[in-house]
C-alpha cells in the first residue's frame, strides 16, 4: 500500500503506475467514464477530515481516481478541497467537458490547464448540444487549448473507446502569456506550478504549506480565465439555434415557485402513490410479514432451537423478540429494502430526467434559512423513507456546517415511512384540527431547530453552485443501474449496524436494563405529558424501530390531545438505534452524543409544552385547540425573530468564501 502524498488518501499504488485523474462538473457525466475504465474494480475511501467518498480503480496498469463534481479547485467548499489536492498529485487528468455547458465547464478546464498537470478532454453529451443547436468545431478547440478533445456520448459507449486509446496523449495546455510568466518566477519558489496558481488565487491553506502569504490575486486572474474562455467559445461554436423547445419552457415553469410548486407536489404524491402506499403497504405486507416473519423467523428459531433454548438468555439475543437473527434481517430485508429500493429508484429517475437540480433549485431560499442550501432536499426527502440511508446521504452537502445541521434534523424532525404510515393511521381517528396541530408543531420544530442552528453554528452554509442539465425522458437502464448500485450499498453499510442494535437491545431485555429504562422514563411521561404509564414502554420500543414505538401508542386508549401529544414526542424523540449508530459514523462521537441526547430533552419538552398549553387553554372545542394553535405559532415567529436578530449581530457569520465564476 502506497501512500498518495499531497492528497492524504490511501491508495494502491504500483510500481511504475501512473495516477490518473477524473475531474469535471457536476452532471458532466465523470461516472460513466469512471466505470467504463475500472469495470467492476473499484474501491471507495473516505477522503481524510471529510465524508467525501473518492472512488478509485486500476485500468491496464495505471490507477483511476474519480473527483467530487466541481466548478473551480479553489477551496470554496470540501468538494473543491478535496478536487484540488487529488488534481495536484495527478500524472494526468481526464477532464469530462458537458458539451451543452461548454462555457461554464472550460472555465474549470482552463484553470486545470492553467496547473501544469497533461490533460485530456471528453467533450461528452455532444448529441445534447446538436439537439439545442450547437455545433462544436473539437479540432479547433483541441488547437485552442492545446490538448486532445475527443467527442463522446458516453451514455451510448460512442468516443469512449478512442479516449481510452489516447490517454498517453495527455499534455500540457495553453495559458494565458501573461500569467504563465508570473508563474513562472513563483514556481522558483514553490516547485510546483498547480501550487503557485493557487497561491496567486489566494489559497490560504497551500500558502501556509510554503510558508508564504497568499496573494489577493484571485478575482483578477478569473476574470482573465473568464475572457479567453468566452472567447474559444465563440469560435468554436457555430449555428446556435434560438428556438425555444417545451422541454426548456417546462425547466423554466419546474423552478419558479408559482408553477414548480404544484409541479413538486404532483411529483411527491406520484412518490407518496408509490412508495407511501403501495411499497409500504402491498410490497412490505409480503416481504416482511408474509416471507420474513411467515417462514423465515420461523425456520431460523426451529433450526436455533435444536442447539439452544430460545428461553436461554444467549437464544433470546439470537432469536428472540429482538433477536440478531430474526429481527436483523426481517427489518433489513423484510422492511427497509423494499423501502430503499423504492425510494432510490425514485431519486435516479429524479436525477436521470434533470428534474433533481431544478427541484433544488426551487427550495434553495427556503432551505437557506435554515442554514442549508437546496442540495439539502435530497437527504430531507431520502428521510421520510429511511432516516438511516438519509443521514449517510448528507455526504453530498458542500460544508461541515450543512452536514450537521441536517444529521440533526433528520434525527428529530424527519419521520420515516415506516413510523409515518403509523402516525397517518392514529391521526385518522382525531378530527382535522388535532391533525392540524400536529403538523404545525412539528414543522415548527424543524424551522426553529434549523434557524436557531443556522443562528449560533459558526460560519455560513455554502451558496448553491449547481447546473441545470437538459430535460429527457429518464433511460431506464441507468435507472435501474444507480438504483441497484445505490441499494447495496445501503445494504452492506446499514445491515451491519442493524445486528449490532439487535444485539444491544436483546442484551438489554435480558439483563434487565430495557425495563428499568422504561420505569424510569414513567413518572415524566403521567406527570409531565399526561400519558398513560405504559406509554414510557413505546417510547423505548421507538430507538430500536421508530414505528414499534408509534404502533405501542396506537394499541393504547388515548384521548385525542393525547394522541397528538404522543405522537409529538415520539417523532421527535431519538431515531432508531440504526439511525443513531450511523450519526456517531458521520459525526464525532461527542457531537453525535450531544446530538442523542438533545433529542431527548426536546421530544419531552415540545411534547410537555404542548400538554400543558392543551390544559391551559383546554380542547374541548374545535375553536380551543385553534387557540392553542395560534399560540404554537406566535411563539414560533418570537424564536425566529430573536434568532435571526442574533444572527445578524453576529460578524462571524459574514461570509468569507465567494469569488467571481
Amino acid at each position: 500500500m502506497s501512500h498518495c502524498h499531497g492528497c492524504s488518501i490511501q491508495i494502491d499504488i504500483p510500481e511504475g503506475a501512473r495516477r490518473i485523474v477524473l475531474a469535471g462538473n457536476p452532471n458532466a457525466g465523470k461516472s460513466v467514464f469512471f466505470n467504463y475504465l475500472t469495470g467492476m474494480y473499484v474501491d471507495v475511501s473516505n477522503y481524510p477530515g471529510t465524508t467525501l467518498e473518492i472512488s478509485h480503480g486500476h485500468y491496464q496498469g495505471d490507477v483511476i481516481i474519480d473527483t467530487p463534481g466541481v466548478y473551480g479547485i479553489s477551496s470554496f467548499n470540501d468538494e473543491e478541497r478535496v478536487a484540488r489536492d487529488v488534481i495536484l498529485t495527478a500524472d494526468m487528468v481526464i477532464n469530462v467537458v458537458n458539451a451543452v455547458y461548454l462555457e461554464r465547464d472550460l472555465f474549470l478546464t482552463q484553470q486545470i490547464i492553467d496547473t501544469g498537470v497533461p490533460v485530456i478532454i471528453a467533450l461528452n453529451m455532444v448529441d445534447e448540444a446538436e439537439k439545442q443547436g450547437m455545433k462544436i468545431n473539437h479540432q479547433l478547440l483541441s488547437q485552442l487549448l492545446g490538448v486532445p478533445v475527443i467527442p463522446t456520448i458516453a451514455i451510448r459507449n460512442k468516443g469512449m473507446e478512442e479516449l481510452a486509446n489516447n490517454i498517453c496523449q495527455a499534455r500540457q495546455g495553453q495559458s494565458d502569456v501573461e500569467l504563465q510568466n508570473e508563474l513562472d518566477q513563483l514556481v522558483n519558489r514553490v516547485g510546483s506550478r498547480g501550487e503557485a496558481l493557487l497561491i496567486m488565487e489566494g489559497d490560504t491553506a497551500v500558502a501556509e504549506r510554503h510558508g508564504l502569504e497568499s496573494m489577493n490575486k484571485r478575482e483578477y486572474i478569473y476574470l482573465q480565465r473568464r475572457q479567453r474562455v468566452n472567447q474559444i467559445v465563440s469560435h468554436v461554436i457555430t449555428d446556435v439555434s434560438k428556438k425555444t423547445a417545451f422541454s426548456n419552457t417546462l425547466s423554466r415553469l419546474m423552478i419558479k415557485p408559482l408553477t414548480g410548486i404544484p409541479i413538486l407536489l404532483v411529483a411527491l404524491y406520484g412518490m407518496y402513490q408509490t412508495i407511501g402506499v403501495f411499497v409500504a403497504g402491498t410490497v412490505v405486507g409480503l416481504t416482511e410479514e408474509t416471507i420474513m416473519i411467515g417462514h423465515f423467523e420461523p425456520a431460523i428459531r426451529s433450526l436455533v432451537s435444536r442447539f439452544i433454548s430460545e428461553q436461554s438468555s444467549i437464544g433470546t439475543i439470537l432469536i428472540g423478540e429482538f433477536g440478531v437473527l430474526t429481527m436483523t434481517f426481517t427489518y433489513v430485508l423484510g422492511l427497509l429494502m423494499p423501502l430503499v429500493i423504492g425510494f432510490y429508484f425514485f431519486l435516479s429517475i429524479f436525477e436521470d430526467s434533470g428534474y433533481l437540480p431544478r427541484l433544488a433549485t426551487l427550495v434553495d431560499r427556503v432551505l437557506t434559512s435554515i442554514g442549508l442550501n437546496g442540495r439539502a432536499v435530497i437527504p430531507l426527502i431520502l428521510g421520510l423513507g429511511c432516516v438511516t440511508m438519509a443521514t449517510i446521504t448528507t455526504r453530498l452537502l458542500g460544508s461541515d456546517r450543512e452536514r450537521r445541521i441536517a444529521i440533526f434534523l433528520l434525527g428529530l424532525a424527519i419521520p420515516c415511512s415506516a413510523q409515518l404510515g403509523v402516525i397517518a393511521g392514529m391521526l385518522a381517528a382525531v378530527g382535522p384540527e388535532f391533525v392540524a396541530l400536529y403538523s404545525l408543531v412539528i414543522f415548527s420544530v424543524l424551522v426553529v431547530v434549523g434557524t436557531l442552528m443556522n443562528s449560533l453554528l459558526s460560519g455560513q452554509s455554502s451558496d448553491l453552485l449547481i447546473d441545470l442539465p437538459p430535460l429527457r425522458l429518464p433511460r431506464p437502464k441507468n435507472v435501474l443501474t444507480k438504483t441497484g448500485i445505490k441499494s447495496y450499498q445501503f445494504l452492506k453499510e446499514a445491515f451491519p449496524l442493524f445486528a449490532l442494535g439487535a444485539f444491544l437491545i436483546s442484551t438489554f431485555q435480558v439483563t434487565g436494563i430495557l425495563v428499568a429504562l422504561q420505569n424510569l422514563l414513567s413518572p415524566l411521561t403521567v406527570n409531565w405529558l399526561g400519558l398513560p404509564k405504559e406509554a414510557a414502554t413505546a417510547f423505548i420500543m421507538g430507538i430500536v424501530r421508530r414505528d414499534f414505538g408509534a404502533a405501542g401508542l396506537a394499541d393504547m386508549s388515548l384521548a385525542p390531545i393525547q394522541t397528538v401529544v404522543s405522537l409529538v414526542t415520539i417523532t421527535l424523540f431519538v431515531p432508531c438505534i440504526a439511525s443513531i449508530l450511523v450519526m456517531f459514523k458521520e459525526r464525532s462521537k461527542k457531537e453525535a452524543a450531544l446530538m442523542w441526547l438533545s433529542t431527548w430533552f426536546i421530544a419531552f419538552f415540545i411534547g410537555g409544552i404542548v400538554a400543558q398549553l392543551s390544559n391551559l387553554l383546554g380542547v374541548a372545542s374545535p375553536v380551543q385547540v385553534f387557540s392553542v394553535i395560534g399560540v404554537v405559532l406566535s411563539l414560533t415567529a418570537l424564536v425566529i425573530l430573536i434568532a435571526r436578530l442574533i444572527k445578524k449581530q453576529d460578524p462571524a457569520h459574514k461570509s468569507t468564501t465567494k469569488g467571481v465564476f
